[in-house]
């Protein structure tokens, strides 16, 4: 289930809200309230409990390759500022992409970010760069990068990374700017 992966860090471990949390939440928590949670479980259900179940559908559902759909991940992340995102491994947290975990090794993530690294294939290096256009400049994605990116994905895989990358910046930014990034694991409602 991905809410359990998600509570998960790797090996494991619970990502802990003390062990992670950075300021004060912008949102009145009750005392022994995880912050996250109760934004995403307890605050405004009608659109956040549908919101946690895409959220969900983007970990579970997506057919994108692992290392494409983490070079995505983690560039949205690494823009957001989100340690958690950025420990957080989908091949080994998501229990539905863990037969993928073999896929990808750290010598990947700590590249992700840098282009030029020869590591990457092109479908990679293109979903790392989207991320980054998606999530600081997406107003002026030119001719020369779709004409790119067609060349290397089908429309649908290119709808499904832009809705994927467009969750992660999404959430990411609603837990950065309500403080409650204590561990980057919403809710997925049915």
């Amino acid at each position: 289930m991905i809410i359990a992966a998600l509570i998960m860090g790797r090996g494991g471990t619970r990502l802990g809200w003390a062990a992670t949390h950075w300021g004060m939440p912008r949102i009145a928590v009750p005392e022994g309230k995880d912050p996250m949670m109760y934004l995403w479980a307890e605050r405004a259900p009608g659109v956040a409990h549908p919101a946690g179940a895409f959220s969900g559908a983007v970990y579970s559902k997506s057919t994108l390759p692992i290392r494409e759909f983490e070079a995505a991940r983690v560039r949205t992340a690494q823009i957001n500022g989100c340690q958690v995102c950025l420990n957080f491994r989908s091949a080994t947290d998501v229990v539905d992409r863990a037969p993928e975990a073999d896929d990808i090794d750290e010598d990947f993530y700590t590249h992700i970010g840098d282009s030029s690294w020869e590591g990457f294939t092109e479908r990679e290096r293109l979903c790392a760069d989207l991320a980054e256009k998606f999530a600081l400049d997406h107003r002026n994605i030119d001719e020369a990068f779709w004409a790119r990116l067609h060349a290397a994905f089908s429309d649908d895989e290119l709808v499904e990374l832009a809705l994927c990358i467009g969750s992660w910046v999404a959430f990411g930014r609603l837990n950065v700017i309500f403080d409650v990034d204590g561990a980057c694991r919403v809710p997925q409602y049915a």
